[in-house]
């Protein structure tokens, strides 16, 4: 592992993230395990955590925004972001074990410790004038939360083809169109909406499309998309002539997608870091219920069936640790990770997959029950296959820095 100040790689935890990832445990202990004792099923059972309407609970929606605030007093909640801003300026190494920590936990409201797509990422960073104190500063605090709205029915991985526009009448900014499958939509207090504002064949592919901080008021929630595994979590925005300002704009007119496709691999470095410690999780508790449950005479795990899959996820997901910690070093030394972070996002994940599948199949029946944790870990496996640019999307990243796609 590397330390922020040393420019050579070193594989031992140095003494700062180490106390780091010890406090993370406790704050877990103390703050966030009495909580989900208290709402029981509620914060361990995502089928009953909702409303007939779709939305959360106002307890566990009360629950995961009291876990946010207080892991933004305790300085956890957006460790990664500067400290000018109110961050702790941690090291991208650093942030990857922490998120890879509260994974190891298991799923579950531990998961809010460190900010995830309703809180501050770097392309809020752009933040300027009166938007830094109103949006940008609070959202560190964890007063207020955001979305990043961007998919849109329709278009998914094209993203470049959204049909969402905002056209310029006056003064005003008028912005048109739908956003889909957008994580934390129905509880944001502002959301970051892209929309193109000069055609592709002015600006490009790419270019041409602009950021715009909405807030809670200014625009329509559809109907709610309630993923396997996350329901309540993600909803449709319907922006029917909104009209907003310039001081609206985050970034540059028309830069917008290239502000975010910079912070592309630190999105991508996140979700793979979740898949290792949730791999960890699975794995620890599958060896010990194998090394219980006895079946013709002697525990299931001495029988190679079972143990082989245990080994091969084992194996596996230490590459993906180790090819995790390559690339957050990489993005420390603030060197291009593009194919890096496709081949990690997509390495991790897909380990993740085989391994809560490999858990549930040797619970055998058990392994489908409600109380039992390993086919939501499953369902959640299917879902970091798909955010942050799908399977096929990686590959093709990769396929290109190979020479073999244009």
């Amino acid at each position: 592992m590397v330390a922020s100040n040393i420019s050579g790689v070193r594989f031992d935890v140095d003494e700062e993230t180490a106390l780091i990832l010890e406090s993370i445990d406790e704050f877990v202990e103390r703050e966030v395990d009495p909580i989900v004792e208290e709402l029981g099923d509620l914060a361990t059972n995502p089928r009953r955590g909702y409303h007939e309407d779709g939305r959360w609970t106002d307890e566990l929606l009360e629950a995961r925004e009291e876990i946010r605030r207080r892991s933004a007093e305790a300085g956890f909640y957006a460790m990664t972001l500067p400290e000018a801003y109110g961050g702790e300026g941690v090291s991208t190494v650093t942030w990857y074990l922490a998120k890879k920590r509260l994974a190891s936990h298991g799923p579950g409201l531990a998961r809010y410790v460190l900010a995830g797509p309703e809180g501050p990422k770097p392309l809020l960073l752009q933040a300027e004038g009166e938007q830094i104190e109103r949006y940008l500063e609070p959202t560190i605090r964890a007063e207020k939360s955001t979305a990043f709205a961007q998919t849109e029915p329709g278009v998914g991985s094209d993203s470049p083809n959204m049909a969402t526009t905002a056209s310029r009448e006056g003064d005003e900014w008028v912005i048109n169109g739908r956003k889909q499958w957008i994580t934390n939509a129905p509880y944001a207090d502002f959301v970051q909406v892209f929309a193109r504002t000069t055609p592709q064949e002015e600006a490009g592919r790419y270019g041409g499309i602009t950021c715009f901080l909405l807030e809670r008021d200014e625009y329509e929630l559809g109907a709610f998309n309630n993923a396997v595994g996350s329901p309540g979590a993600q909803a449709e925005i319907v922006l029917d002539d909104v009209r907003v300002s310039d001081s609206r704009v985050l970034g540059e007119v028309d830069g917008a997608f290239y502000a975010a496709m910079e912070f592309l691999s630190l999105g991508r470095l996140e979700l793979g870091a979740e898949a290792v410690g949730y791999s960890e999780f699975a794995l620890e508790a599958a060896a010990e219920y194998a090394g219980q449950r006895e079946a013709f005479g002697r525990q299931v795990g001495r029988f190679q069936q079972v143990s082989a899959p245990l080994a091969r996820g084992k194996a596996k997901t230490y590459a993906a640790d180790a090819a995790g910690l390559k690339l957050a070093w990489k993005m420390a030394q603030d060197q291009r990770t593009v194919m890096e972070s496709s081949i990690f996002k997509w390495f991790a994940t897909t380990v993740f997959w085989e391994v809560a599948d490999a858990a549930v199949q040797i619970h055998g029946a058990n392994g489908l029950a409600e109380e039992n944790p390993h086919m939501d870990l499953l369902h959640q496996a299917r879902i970091l296959r798909i955010v942050e640019g799908t399977d096929e999307i990686q590959l093709n990243t990769i396929a290109k820095s190979m020479g073999l796609l244009d």
